[in-house]
């Protein structure tokens, strides 16, 4: 099974890949989506959605693990992020991709135990858990493998997989 983690943003799209058979993970690849302040924002919106159907094209996930969008004090770049973090749904939705949500406290909880885990502990088990030979980086891309890494603890999805 090969799960596409998101870690949703306007200027940073954080993407990690993944395949798990049983209790193995492999590492499949991972980056980040840019997009400049300078380009017009619908503009903006369409690298993003672009972008992402170029990667679910070439992977072919079979499902999607997304951060739900947490609470910004500046209400410009919050209704800024949810309309790039609704593009990314968009997409995923048009590829009939199953999408759940995680909180980063849910993340946390899964990959360390701990919902209040440091960003470099649950770092280092994503490295672990991927058998990769250095911590992921950038932390948008860190934060995306460890989505993927967080449904496939979850086994939300078995039944639905094991049906298709």
């Amino acid at each position: 099974m090969r799960i596409l983690g998101l870690d949703p943003g306007l200027a940073i799209l954080g993407f990690g890949i993944i395949d798990v058979e049983g209790n193995r993970y492999k590492l499949v690849d991972y980056g980040i989506i840019n997009t400049e302040p300078g380009v017009d924002f619908p503009k903006r919106l369409k690298i993003l959605y672009d972008d992402l159907q170029f990667l679910i094209d070439r992977y072919s996930p079979d499902m999607v693990s997304m951060e739900e969008l947490f609470f910004y004090k500046n209400i410009t770049t919050a209704i800024k992020v949810a309309q790039a973090r609704g593009v990314q749904v968009l997409c995923c939705e048009n590829n009939n991709l199953p999408l759940y949500e995680f909180t980063p406290l849910q993340v946390k909880q899964s990959l360390t135990g701990y919902g209040r885990a440091e960003k470099t502990q649950v770092q280092a088990m994503v490295k672990s858990l991927l058998n990769m030979s250095e911590m992921p980086k950038p932390d948008d891309a860190a934060d995306a493998l460890a989505l993927a890494l967080c449904l496939s603890f979850a086994g939300k999805f078995k039944d639905e997989y094991l049906m298709r």
